[in-house]
């Protein structure tokens, strides 16, 4: 199991790299025909966050914060797909800078949730075996 969670935390990382940089490309008002590829890889980011809310289940750890991640990620998935719907017209950068901080704060919640996986029963929080 440690070794899906750290291949899990590894493609968190390299999909929230590459889904700011397509983020911020948007924003800036290019490569927009690279939108359905943005959100397939965040469909898979979300996908690897319930998948680490999962394996709290099996390594029997922080089960509570894995239901907060698991419903973070539906945030972030309900949020992105929806959001050219909300707030259209000038007031949309409002919407994009929320689904900005909502991805932000995924990657952290994903990461903090691997580290409670891998961190050994009993062991301080500053002790993670990463």
């Amino acid at each position: 199991m440690k070794a899906t969670v750290r291949v899990t935390r590894v493609i968190l990382s390299l999909l929230g790299i590459a889904l700011i940089v397509l983020g911020g490309l948007f924003w800036s008002g290019h490569a927009i025909s690279l939108i359905p590829l943005h959100m397939l890889l965040g469909g898979i980011f979300v996908i690897c966050m319930w998948l680490l809310s999962g394996l709290t289940l099996l390594a029997h750890r922080a089960r509570g914060f894995g239901a907060v991640v698991f419903v973070w990620g539906l945030i972030v998935l309900i949020l992105g797909a929806g959001q050219v719907t909300l707030l259209p017209g000038p007031r949309h950068w409002i919407v994009q800078a929320l689904h900005l901080l909502v991805g932000f704060a995924a990657i952290g919640l994903g990461h903090a949730l691997a580290g409670k996986i891998l961190r050994p029963a009993g062991a301080s929080p500053g002790s993670a075996s990463i």
